[in-house]
């Protein structure tokens, strides 16, 4: 076969995948992701509302959130066996039903305990996405387009954290918070009807199993060194997000006498250029495949530094706003690559398993990074708190690079 005729025949095998077909099969990805990031909200958003109408305590309230996340990335680290197992479909259409029922439990609330109910029904609602998500993704989107699959599947997240105050501020100005739970109950049974209308799009191959297949040899992919330090690099990362989104607030007014409508403006910008960062970081991981471990460790060492000229306050009140602003869109940029890091490290046949296992570091790093950086601020230590931030992500560098180092000698 001529030089010329071979590159037709690879031409050809590109373009068996339509456009419309990966773009439909992102799309309801994503549509599936700003769900679960909204689902992340249901509780936080109405924090007020519940220490009006049941006398409850900051700490009740924190510890709500606590269950929510131990429930989400426990579930997270299983629910990749399943997904596997079953095929990702299922799995996410028990997910909507989990986030239904927590959404109905909170609108008949009553007091503590039935709040206690919606923090569990939705971290089991929760615990899925991920697996699911990059399973379908990785299956069922064409090569070239991945890098822009997972740019959509992180801007598609913010974009559900970004819809959640509206949602939720909206309704119950108009009808009171048990509506606007009732209204959150519908936008998930409306959009489970168009998963399951569009199911062909969704369909995964399930992992055969073996005659002799044991629970040892389905956990034998926990042996893999990569897994754990993708599982490092997760929580690392998400203990600094943690950070911004929980402290940053009221750092700037501590620090900077800012008004709160200015630094909750700035929280805002830092979700914004976060989620610009993911659209520019889809070509990013388009075009450098190979290399997705060494952008993220340069995106991350940027994000880093920035934190750091923060901590300093040497820009004064304008010029930190804008700093801390544009480490949103550093991480941002790196977003599409880490999940492409993350790819390349998954060993054939475990995609659920290790998905569910390695992002349960976000679910683990959202934990514990309040209670450590909270001792700091309670401390008035709001420099330090920033300084620590950065140094947390300066260290999800080198796992970064680790997990690069452990792809290529495996």
């Amino acid at each position: 076969m001529s030089p010329s005729a071979t590159l037709s025949a690879a031409s050809s095998v590109v373009r068996e995948v339509p456009l419309r077909q990966d773009a439909t099969v992102i799309g309801l990805v994503g549509l599936a992701h700003a769900s679960s990031h909204f689902g992340h909200l249901l509780l936080p958003l109405l924090f007020p509302v519940f220490m009006k109408e049941f006398g409850l305590s900051f700490a009740e309230l924190g510890f709500l959130m606590t269950v929510f996340f131990v429930v989400s990335g426990t579930g997270q680290a299983t629910a990749g066996f399943v997904v596997d197992r079953i095929g990702a479909r299922p799995a996410l259409f028990g997910a909507f039903g989990f986030f239904i029922a927590a959404c109905l439990v909170g609108a008949n609330a009553n007091g503590y305990a039935s709040l206690m109910v919606v923090a569990v029904l939705a971290g089991l609602g929760n615990c899925t996405f991920h697996p699911v998500d990059f399973t379908i993704l990785n299956q069922r989107v064409s090569a070239p387009r991945l890098g822009h699959a997972f740019s959509a599947h992180g801007l598609t997240g913010n974009l559900g954290w970004a819809l959640a105050p509206v949602f939720f501020a909206g309704i119950t100005a108009l009808a009171g918070w048990r509506a606007a739970y009732l209204g959150a109950a519908l936008m998930y049974a409306l959009i489970l009807v168009v998963l399951v209308f569009n199911r062909g799009q969704l369909r995964t191959e399930v992992v055969a199993r073996h005659v002799d297949a044991t629970p040892a040899k389905d956990m034998a992919f926990m042996k893999l060194p990569v897994v754990w330090w993708c599982f490092g690099f997760f929580l690392l990362s998400t203990m600094t997000l943690a950070v911004v989104q929980s402290f940053s607030v009221s750092i700037l007014k501590a620090l900077h006498g800012v008004s709160f409508e200015a630094a909750t403006m700035t929280l805002t910008a830092y979700m914004l250029c976060g989620a610009f960062g993911m659209f520019v970081g889809g070509f990013v991981a388009a075009k450098l495949p190979r290399h997705s471990d060494r952008v993220v460790a340069v995106c991350m060492t940027a994000a880093a530094f920035c934190l750091a000229l923060c901590a300093t306050g040497m820009f004064g009140a304008t010029g930190t706003m804008v700093v801390l602003a544009a480490t949103g869109l550093a991480v941002g940029i790196g977003g599409p690559s880490r999940d492409m890091m993350i790819k390349k490290a998954t060993p054939k046949g475990a995609t659920g398993r290790v998905y569910g296992m390695v992002y349960s570091g976000l679910d683990v790093g959202f934990a514990i990074s309040p209670l450590i950086f909270g001792v700091f601020m309670d401390r008035g230590w709001y420099a330090a708190t920033l300084a620590g931030a950065a140094l947390v992500l300066l260290l999800s560098v080198g796992a970064a690079l680790g997990v690069g180092r452990r792809t290529v000698a495996a």
